[in-house]
Formats: C-alpha cells, sequence, structure tokens
C-alpha cells in the first residue's frame, strides 16, 4: 500500500527501540507538533517548530486529522539527526499514545486492537515507528489551544496550510 499523505521520504530501518520514552538527557531539542484538516477527510496541514525559530510545514489536499497529526511527527524525525535527544510536544494523545501505550500491543497481535479490528493509518505509524527505532525520544502532551506558544504557532501553521489547500481547489 501507498500512503500520499507521508510519502517522499525514505525511512531508516532499526530495531523495535520506538518505545523509548522517559529517557533523560541534558541537550534535548524541545520540538512541537500538530495537524488541522477542514473536513475529516479534507485539505490538511502539519507543521512543527522549535523555540529556536527552526519550523516546517506542509499539507496534503484530501487527508484526515490524524494523518495530518502523524505526518508533523514523521517529518520532525527526518529533520532532526537520529543522535539528537527530542521533547516532542503535541496536543494529540492519540498520537503520544500511539507510541507510548499502544503499538507494543498491536505488534504483539499481529496490528490488530484490543478489539481484534484492523489499526487504523497503520503504514503512517509503522513509518514513524521505523524513524524512532532507536531514538532518544520523550513525549510530552500540551493542552491545545491554551496559550501554549509553541503549540499555538505549529497549529496556525498547520492550519495556514489547510486552508491554502481549501482555497486553491476552489479556485
Amino acid at each position: 500500500m501507498h500512503n500520499p499523505t507521508l510519502a517522499g521520504s525514505a525511512c531508516a530501518s532499526g530495531d523495535s527501540g520506538w518505545l523509548r520514552s522517559g529517557i533523560v538527557s541534558e541537550q534535548r531539542v524541545i520540538v512541537a507538533t500538530d495537524g488541522s484538516c477542514l473536513g475529516n477527510p479534507g485539505p490538511g496541514g502539519w507543521a512543527w517548530a522549535c523555540p529556536d525559530g527552526r519550523q516546517d510545514s506542509g499539507g496534503h489536499a484530501v487527508t484526515t486529522n490524524n494523518l495530518m497529526e502523524l505526518r508533523a511527527v514523521y517529518e520532525v524525525l527526518g529533520a532532526h539527526s537520529a543522535s539528537t535527544p527530542l521533547l516532542i510536544q503535541a496536543d494529540s494523545q492519540y498520537v503520544i499514545n500511539i507510541f507510548t501505550r499502544w503499538i507494543r500491543g498491536w505488534v504483539a497481535r499481529g496490528w490488530l486492537t484490543a478489539d481484534r479490528k484492523p489499526v487504523a493509518n497503520r503504514e503512517a505509524i509503522e513509518l514513524i515507528a521505523d524513524r524512532l527505532a532507536g531514538r532518544d525520544v520523550v513525549w510530552e502532551h500540551v493542552k491545545g489551544h491554551s496559550g501554549h506558544p509553541l503549540n499555538e504557532l505549529v497549529d496556525s501553521l498547520a492550519r495556514a496550510q489547510a486552508t491554502a489547500l481549501r482555497d486553491a481547489a476552489a479556485g
């Protein structure tokens, strides 16, 4: 299966170290991630940003909010060296729970949920898991739309991408 929402970058393969949350390092890079979708599915955007001003964003014409949340994480992992310890801040409990709580069970059950249903967005999750393999990543949930400066920035960037795609389609 080809996932156009995460296509375009090669993924590093590695061991099952995708759940290395909780490792603390003195030189951790803080990065906020967010996704946005106008309609679900609909035009969507993703974004990531660091306190030092580094940031990136993009979008996809027809996608879902969850895929855009995942895409932001995928992109930030590709933009930072695998040796760089990261603190990923996200307002998506869905994304955080995937990589801190659920993925091991899904893999053990052959990519089925606890209800024995196929895992949604599996391809995107596997691509991110490949990029997380062996990395030092800590996850932090931040409340969305609550004045958190980096979260507000990535929300604005992701929404701008989705809006631009919607407006281009209406053209």
